[in-house]
């Protein structure tokens, strides 16, 4: 345990083995570096090698020592296998990043069947399936941090079924590994959820999201990628020792309005 004199200790990562999916680009990316300058051995999943295999150069440049894994969380098979090879590697699993996902905005009556169902295999099921395999092989104090969204907590101002369904049940599947994992096997379970941050899922569409959000958001902007630092790390390490099964929303007060 830190000691009150070292309370920057809490929010360290020393030597601690952290599986982030969805790795190869965006909050995954940003998540990764994170990890990594706090004392994190770091395994990255994405379906990307190109960008994947790039990030994983330059996190073995800085001394991190890295695990990249080309992977589909939508197929449990590769959820398996992958979780496998980290088990592998370095010998058990500290912390999951359950951050792959994907988005919509089409209107309902127009989504297809083969749509709607991928966002909830990227989105819900995934996270499932790497949860589900990385349990056993996680020690007590452990932690796992599903990435939903605040549109689990409120409506959309534009068309996103699959992608708010996705999120909600997410925020219900935390809850409910919580209650079975935390006290029986020591591992927190919790959700972080952030609202409209700059990343290449906003480039569709921009400009009519960046009036909405200056116009409903009490801070009036996009967050920036380094503003999910704190809340990330604090959910991972002992900093958060007693939170379990709740969410973090980090939204600039979105959820507010």
């Amino acid at each position: 345990m830190s000691t009150a004199g070292d309370p920057l200790s809490l929010f360290r990562l020393d030597d601690k083995v952290i599986l982030i999916t969805g790795a190869s680009a965006g909050l995954g990316m940003r998540f990764a570096r994170v990890v990594a300058a706090v004392g994190a051995c770091v395994a990255i999943t994405a379906r990307r090698r190109d960008l994947l295999e790039s990030l994983a150069d330059d996190l073995r440049a800085a001394g991190t020592r890295t695990l990249p894994i080309v992977s589909d969380v939508a197929d449990p098979e590769q959820c398996r296998a992958a979780v496998d090879l980290v088990v592998a590697e370095f010998g058990r699993i500290d912390g999951l990043v359950n951050n792959a996902g994907v988005g919509t905005s089409i209107p309902a009556l127009r989504e297809t069947d083969e749509a709607f169902r991928r966002v909830i295999d990227i989105n819900l099921l995934g996270p499932f399936w790497m949860a589900r395999a990385c349990a056993p092989h996680m020690p007590s104090g452990s932690s796992i941090v599903n990435v939903s969204s605040v549109l689990g907590h409120v409506a959309a101002r534009y068309p996103q079924a699959s992608y708010a369904a996705s999120k909600a049940g997410l925020i219900g599947l935390t809850r409910d590994l919580a209650q079975q994992w935390s006290r029986r096997r020591g591992i927190r379970v919790n959700a972080l959820c952030p609202g409209y941050f700059e990343t290449d899922m906003l480039n569709e569409g921009r400009d009519a999201l960046q009036a909405m959000i200056e116009q409903e958001c009490i801070l009036g902007r996009f967050g920036v990628d380094r503003e999910l630092d704190g809340a990330l790390l604090f959910l991972l390490g002992e900093a958060s020792s007693y939170v379990t099964g709740t969410t973090l929303t980090v939204d600039g007060g979105y959820a507010a309005t």
